[in-house]
């Protein structure tokens, strides 16, 4: 069975869901919520991970740390879309690299330090690559569900499990501050946590310059602070769903927050937010199958009647998920 086929078994979506809700909880923590043994549910771990199903990575948070980002769009001649789908997966600042079903269209999330960086690709790189016919930038005004607060699929913890791995709440030094500002120490950090979110300090130390004692006050600082979050990449076929789709959405001002806040409550939908543009709702919805996802057009996002105008764009191919950093490694390729 090849890794696509797999499906996870009831204690690893366990210990998916459990990462979900703290991606550094201690083994030994989840174990205890679990009733396993510490060894189990690190031999789960290192078996998904070694076999690329399944990634931890510590992510900035692009409003609270100053980042300029956008959600891309990108039209492109027939054939092209993979070379450059590849060649935005190879940036250092791009996530979410998606080609969706038909093949002439590119998705993507793009998160620059600095407004030169972001508007060079907008303005100048993109528009001059011949085999793109038309990009579509929008900004992410309002998270509804995603990042640090991305659960998705079935619940497979109960409350009271879920309520026992929840990080205990931070003493939210600087979370009134408009912007989180990081240094060159913290993007060292920070590199290494994109590649591995469950990271040592003494690894997070090295990079960084600093002592152990510092850098786990400093990620301490910036998780309460929102500048820093925990996602969990995982292929969403392992957990039952193999359908994704993207969905844009037009939906009247004054309904918005309330259709948001819906979607952020199905189980399907790993991600929501209130955008810029005609279409001022972007979501990604994940199903079991054709049918699933009828179901849901009809009966979940359907039911809402402030939706006034719906586009389902079914992914193709993802060629880059969560990492905005990523080394390139071979977790999470493409088939």
């Amino acid at each position: 069975m090849s890794h696509d086929e797999q499906t996870f078994d009831l204690l690893d979506r366990q210990l998916v869901q459990a990462l979900m809700v703290d991606g550094r909880a201690a083994f030994s923590r989840i174990a205890a919520v679990l009733g396993v043994t510490d060894q189990t549910v690190i031999r789960r771990y290192r078996r998904l991970r070694g076999a690329g199903l399944l990634r931890v990575l510590g992510l900035p948070e692009g409003e609270r740390v100053g980042l300029y980002e956008s959600r891309l769009r990108i039209q492109c001649v027939p054939g092209a879309a993979v070379d450059i789908a590849e060649a935005l997966a190879r940036r250092p600042d791009t996530g979410w690299v998606k080609i969706y079903s038909g093949g002439t269209e590119v998705g993507c999330l793009v998160s620059s330090r600095t407004r030169e960086d972001h508007e060079g690709l907008l303005l100048r790189k993109l528009p001059r690559t011949r085999q793109v016919t038309g990009v579509t930038a929008q900004t992410m005004l309002y998270e509804y569900t995603g990042g640090a607060n991305r659960r998705f699929g079935r619940d497979e913890l109960t409350g009271e499990q879920i309520a026992a791995l929840e990080p205990a709440p931070a003493g939210g030094e600087g979370a009134d501050e408009d912007v989180v500002r990081l240094d060159d120490a913290d993007y060292a950090m920070l590199a290494v946590l994109a590649r591995d979110g469950r990271a040592g300090y003494p690894e997070l130390a090295g990079a960084a310059g600093r002592s152990e004692s510092t850098v786990r006050r400093r990620i301490e600082y910036l998780r309460g602070s929102g500048a820093l979050s925990f996602d969990v990449e995982v292929h969403s076929v392992h957990l039952g769903y193999a359908i994704e789709a993207g969905i844009s959405a037009t939906v009247a001002p004054s309904e918005l927050a309330a259709v948001g806040r819906a979607l952020a409550r199905h189980p399907q939908v790993p991600f929501a937010a209130a955008v810029t543009g005609a279409a001022n709702l972007a979501a990604s919805v994940i199903c079991r199958d054709q049918r699933d996802l009828y179901r849901y057009m009809t009966e979940g996002i359907g039911a809402l009647t402030a939706v006034h105008r719906l586009e389902v764009l079914p992914v193709l191919r993802h060629v880059k998920r969560a990492g905005l950093l990523s080394d390139g490694s071979r977790l999470f390729d493409a088939p």
